[in-house]
Parts: C-alpha cells; sequence; structure tokens
C-alpha cells in the first residue's frame, strides 16, 4: 500500500467514525496488504480523529476465534476516552454499528511500559497495573456485516473498536483470582453467555503482557493512565434493541447496559 491510498483509507474510516456510519464498498486499492499496513493506517485514523485516547482493546485472544480470522496472534486498536462509560449504562441501539457485547477484564495501568531490548514478563506488567475491574466492551465495525472486507481493513477499523463499559473494581486480582473467575453474561434476566477469565489466554494478565511486547512493533506502547480491555471472557453476543444486558463477574455486583430502542 502506497502513502496515499493509506492516508485515503485512514480519511475514509475517519470520516466514517465522526459521522457514525459505516462503509458498504471499500476499493481494492485501499485494503491493507498485511496486519503492518493495517496498523499504521489504524494510528492515521487515530491522528486524524484527534480523539483523547482511552487506551487500547485486545481480540482474538483464544486459538478458535485466531483460527477463524486467519490470524497467527490475537489482535489489537486503539481506544478513545469519549466512549468510556461507568455502569449502567444506556445506549441508543440506532446509533450502534453491528454492536457486539463482550464481558472483559479491563486493566488500568500505572505507568509506562516502553519499548525495551527485552520483553516484558507477566510479574512486571503486573506491577505497572493500578487496578482491574469488570466490563463490557460492545465492539463496532465501520463495515456492515452482510458485506465485510479482507480481515486487514477490520484491523485498520481499530479492531472493531467501540463503547466500553466500566464495571467493579476486583480488588485482589493477582495469582490465580483472574484465570478462576466464572463470567456469565444475561439478556433480559436469561444467562446466555458463560466464560471465565481463563478463556483470556489462560490468563487476561498475559494478554496485557502480550500487548506490551507487540505495540512497540507498530511504533506505540503502553502509558500509564490507560485502560485496556484484554478480549471475551464470554464470547460474542449481538443484543437488540430494548434489551437489558448484564454482565456478572464472580461474586461481584452485576452491572450493565440498557440498548434503549429510541
Amino acid at each position: 500500500m502506497m502513502p496515499a491510498e493509506r492516508e485515503a483509507l485512514a480519511s475514509l474510516l475517519a470520516a466514517a467514525r465522526r459521522e457514525g456510519r459505516q462503509i458498504v464498498a471499500l476499493p481494492e486499492a485501499l485494503v491493507p496488504a498485511d496486519a503492518e499496513e493495517a496498523y499504521a493506517a489504524a494510528a492515521l485514523v487515530a491522528a486524524q480523529l484527534g480523539w483523547a485516547p482511552l487506551g487500547w482493546k485486545v481480540a482474538g485472544t483464544t486459538e478458535e476465534m485466531r483460527r477463524r480470522l486467519r490470524m497467527p496472534e490475537p489482535i489489537f486498536g486503539r481506544s478513545f476516552a469519549q466512549f468510556l462509560h461507568r455502569a449502567p449504562a444506556r445506549l441508543r441501539h440506532a446509533t450502534l454499528l453491528d454492536p457486539i457485547v463482550e464481558a472483559e477484564f479491563f486493566f488500568l495501568l500505572a505507568r509506562d511500559l516502553p519499548p525495551r531490548d527485552t520483553p516484558w514478563t507477566a510479574e512486571e506488567v503486573a506491577a505497572a497495573v493500578a487496578a482491574v475491574h469488570a466490563g463490557i466492551e460492545v465492539a463496532e465495525c465501520r463495515f456492515p456485516g452482510t458485506a465485510l472486507p479482507p480481515f486487514s481493513a477490520i484491523l485498520a477499523d481499530g479492531s472493531g473498536a467501540g463503547h466500553y463499559v466500566l464495571g467493579p473494581e476486583i480488588a485482589d486480582w493477582r495469582g490465580a483470582t483472574l484465570p478462576a473467575m466464572p463470567v456469565v453474561v444475561e439478556v433480559d434476566g436469561v444467562v446466555r453467555r458463560r466464560g471465565s477469565g481463563a478463556e483470556v489466554m489462560g490468563d487476561p494478565l498475559l494478554s496485557l503482557t502480550w500487548l506490551a511486547n507487540r505495540l512497540p512493533r507498530a511504533g506505540a506502547h503502553l502509558r500509564a493512565g490507560e485502560w485496556i480491555s484484554t478480549g471475551t471472557a464470554s464470547g460474542m453476543l449481538a443484543p437488540r434493541a430494548g434489551a437489558q444486558v448484564v454482565a456478572r463477574f464472580g461474586d461481584l455486583p452485576g452491572f450493565g447496559i440498557s440498548f434503549e430502542a429510541a
């Protein structure tokens, strides 16, 4: 992909984000050839938008999902501060772009994890964490599900970054707490998804560690104050208009989202 094509793709995606719309047909010339081109385009999207960053999202954290996506590793995308909500949240369903609900563990960083010659260890990354919360990602895509382009274009779209709902803090999260924590998603009082922290690369902390070591290859790094959603612990669920979605992490209070029909 030539620089002019990368700029054109970034401009198209930035406009779609500003206007809250989807791109029905992406010209073949604007499809990134690989993940590195896609992440470079995603960085340009963020620069063109100029929105305050929230942090990052990680996805594709299970082998099954990576097989479906035909990706050799997890994927990541930039998230934005204006789309962070404190539970209970209310979102207008009609303004969302093919929303997908995923219950996830959210990490808040206390200090930077800059590029270095040796990989960051899980212990070092854990020491840089200020807090861990239960959360819900409402992923969105600037391409319609009925006409998806090659997957590299979705990476350029921030890997489907959307809205983020912050639930209760998980106070004693170190050790085996997160992998062993059961996660349930209910819709209108009915359990629709079950999982656990172990669904996220065996331990959500390992997802965060992966990102700390992967971002420098894309010219970025984790910074103090950023929130990172580490990948679904519940699988994916498409909410309907009017649905009441509640996530429950272990014995913590349930929290959720009202997807308002109007």
